[in-house]
C-alpha cells in the first residue's frame, strides 16, 4: 500500500478519499471540504484483493480500471466509478497526465514505444481493430448512443440539450462545412470514410439528394446502414461498402471522415492525405472530425490499447497540419471543440448505467465494468485533461469556399431549422408512459 499512499498524497490536496484495504486498515487521503465545489462527501472505497494497491500504484490507469474490472475495488454508494476518476483527476490536471501514466521513467519509455509499434495499421491489422471495436453485437450501442448511432462527440450549443438534440446539432455544423447547397447538392458524390452506422451519410442524403458512398471496415456495420438505406428508400443513392479507404477508386466531391483519424495511425497519415487528395475534385473539399491533443503529440495508453481501441492513437493538431501540407493540401479552417465531448461520454455512461442488467447478461460483469472505465476515462481526458475535438477543412484550391464563415453559420441554423431531433426509444420516461 505504501506505494500508492506516496502516490494518493502527492496528488490529493482537497475533498477526502477514504481507502479500507483488503486487510481492513484505512488509510485516509486529502483535508476534506469539495473539489471544483463537488465531491463535499469523502468517497469511499474497498480493496478486497491483496495485490489491488500495488497494481494501481505500478501503472495508475490500467491498473485502475484493471482492479475494478475484477472486482478487486468497489466504490461505496452514493459515489461510483465516474465519481472517483474524476475526483482524482480535477485535482492531477495540474500536473498533466504524469499522474495516470507508469511511475518510472522506463515504464514510460516501454509503453511509448509499444504504442508506437501498435499504431503501425496495415490493412489487415486495421480490419481486426476496426472488428474488435465495432463488431460488438448491435444492442450494445443501442443501449448507449442516440437514435442515429452517432460514436463521436455531439455539438452541445446548450448544455441542457439532448444527447439526440447535440448529435443532430453536430451533423448540421459538420455539413455546413462542407459547402454544399441546396442547388448544387443532387449533383455532387460525397466519400464518408469510416461511415460508422450511417448517420451522417445519410443525413447528406436527406438534407441535399447527395450521392454518397461509405466505406468502413466492420461487417456488421456495414450491414446494418445498408439496412438503414432500404429502410429509407435511397440505396440506390447512399451505398455503403465494406472496404477499406485505400481500395477506394473514382473521384468525388467531398470527402468527410469523422472519427477517423484516430484508427488512421501515425505512420498511415501520409497515405491517407496522399490517397484523399487523389479521390477528391480540383474544387472539393474535405471535412475532418476526430479527437485531438491540445498540446503536443503523445501516445496511447495501455489500457485503450489493451481493451477498447487497439491500433489507436489520437493526434495533435501539428501532426495533422505537417502530413497534410505535403500532399498539396491546404487548411481553410480549424475549430477545436472543447468540452462538447465530456457532456457527450457523461451522457453514454448514464445510459450505461442505465442498462446494467442488460449489459451484464449479454456479456459479463467484467465487460460491464469495462465499459464504464472506458467512459467515465474518456470523459475525464475531456473534461480535466488534455484532449479536444478538432474539425479542420481542407481544400486543394482556394477558391473552393468562400472568404468569410458566414455561409458556415448560415448553413448551420437552417439545417437546424429542418428537423426536430428524435425521442430516444429507450427514454425511461416513455417506457413509464407505455406501461
Amino acid at each position: 500500500m505504501w506505494l500508492l499512499d506516496k502516490l494518493l498524497k502527492k496528488v490529493i490536496k482537497a475533498g477526502r478519499l477514504v481507502i479500507t484495504d483488503h486487510d481492513g486498515k484505512v488509510y485516509e487521503f486529502g483535508p476534506g471540504g469539495d473539489v471544483n465545489g463537488e465531491y463535499g462527501e469523502p468517497i469511499h472505497i474497498t480493496f478486497s484483493n491483496a495485490k489491488a494497491a500495488n497494481h494501481i500504484a505500478r501503472y495508475p490507469q490500467l491498473g485502475t480500471a484493471e482492479v475494478f474490472m475484477w472486482e478487486w475495488m468497489d466504490i461505496e454508494a452514493p459515489h461510483d466509478l465516474r465519481d472517483l476518476i474524476l475526483f482524482f483527476t480535477a485535482q492531477s490536471k495540474a500536473i498533466g497526465d504524469k499522474a495516470i501514466q507508469p511511475q518510472s521513467k522506463m515504464k514510460w519509455l516501454a509503453q511509448k514505444a509499444i504504442a508506437k509499434a501498435d499504431s503501425v495499421n496495415l490493412r489487415g491489422k486495421a480490419r481486426a481493430n476496426a472488428e474488435h471495436t465495432y463488431n460488438l453485437t448491435r444492442r450494445l450501442y443501442e443501449l448507449f448512443l442516440d437514435e442515429d448511432r452517432q460514436y463521436t462527440m455531439g455539438y452541445y450549443r446548450d448544455t441542457s440539450n439532448s444527447l439526440e438534440k447535440a448529435q443532430l446539432d453536430k451533423k448540421a455544423h459538420l455539413a455546413a462545412k462542407l459547402n454544399i447547397t441546396a442547388e448544387n447538392g443532387p449533383n455532387m458524390r460525397v466519400l464518408d470514410i469510416g461511415c460508422g452506422w450511417g448517420g451522417f451519410a445519410l443525413y447528406l442524403n436527406r438534407m441535399y439528394g447527395c450521392e454518397v458512398l461509405g466505406v468502413a471496415l466492420a461487417p456488421d456495420q456495414i450491414a446494418f446502414c445498408k439496412e438503414r438505406a432500404a429502410e429509407a428508400g435511397v440505396s440506390d443513392k447512399v451505398k455503403f461498402a465494406l472496404m477499406d479507404y485505400r481500395d477506394v477508386r473514382g473521384e468525388f466531391d467531398r470527402i468527410s471522415s469523422i472519427g477517423l483519424l484516430e484508427h488512421v495511425g501515425t505512420p498511415h497519415y501520409p497515405q491517407f492525405y496522399e490517397h484523399t487528395a487523389k479521390l477528391l475534385k480540383p474544387k472539393g473539399v474535405m471535412i475532418s472530425h476526430a479527437c485531438g491533443r491540445a498540446g503536443p503529440p503523445g501516445f496511447t495508453d495501455a489500457f485503450t490499447r489493451k481493451y477498447i481501441f487497439p491500433g489507436g492513437y489520437i493526434p495533435a493538431l501539428s501532426e495533422l497540419i505537417s502530413q497534410s501540407e505535403q500532399f498539396g493540401w491546404q487548411v481553410m479552417d480549424v475549430e477545436a471543440m472543447r468540452f462538447h465531448y465530456c457532456h457527450t461520454l457523461e451522457e453514454w455512461y448514464n445510459r450505461t448505467v442505465m442498462h446494467r442488467e442488460e449489459l451484464v447478461e449479454m456479456y459479463d460483469e467484467q465487460f460491464y465494468r469495462m465499459w464504464l472505465f472506458y467512459l467515465a476515462g474518456a470523459e475525464q481526458a475531456f473534461r480535466n485533461g488534455g484532449l479536444v475535438n478538432h474539425q479542420l477543412v481542407y481544400v486543394k484550391d482556394r477558391e473552393a469556399l468562400p472568404m468569410t464563415r458566414d455561409f458556415m453559420y448560415e448553413e448551420s441554423e437552417r439545417l437546424r431549422g429542418m428537423e426536430e431531433p428524435p425521442r430516444w426509444h429507450l427514454d425511461p420516461e416513455l417506457k413509464e408512459a407505455a406501461e
